[in-house]
């Protein structure tokens, strides 16, 4: 998947002069959306990954499939993988990393944010 094919509205981190992509993917995390799209059914969709308001630290983060981009997304490709970010959340995300990891309390996604002043128990919310 291009990430052009998505929508002409979408810009890249390089047109708005960012160095690297506010976030990226780990390979299991890779591995893990491409399974789930297949799975799913899901061909030619992106990953809309953002920040909201809310969760117990004052942010949570969100991650869900999206077939079409909204105007001024950012569009970021890797290893086959289109994810999609708002410019809002992308200041939040900048230098994020998603990750999906395997342990006693489960499976999931994991948000590693080295700008987060705090973060939850739960690994899903932070404070800014």
């Amino acid at each position: 998947m291009d990430a052009t094919t998505l929508a002409p509205a979408t810009t890249t981190p390089t047109d708005l002069g960012m160095d690297t992509p506010p976030v990226t993917l780990t390979a299991k995390a890779v591995e893990m959306i491409k399974d789930a799209m297949e799975r799913e059914g899901l061909a030619g969709y992106a990953v809309r990954i953002g920040v909201m308001g809310g969760g117990c630290a004052g942010f949570q983060y969100s991650m869900d499939f999206e077939k079409d981009a909204r105007e001024g997304d950012i569009s970021i490709a890797q290893d086959s993988v289109t994810l999609l970010v708002d410019t809002m959340s992308a200041m939040y995300l900048q230098g994020v990393t998603v990750d999906y990891v395997v342990g006693l309390q489960g499976a999931g996604f994991k948000f590693m944010n080295p700008n987060a002043k705090s973060t939850c128990g739960c690994g899903s919310s932070f404070t800014a």
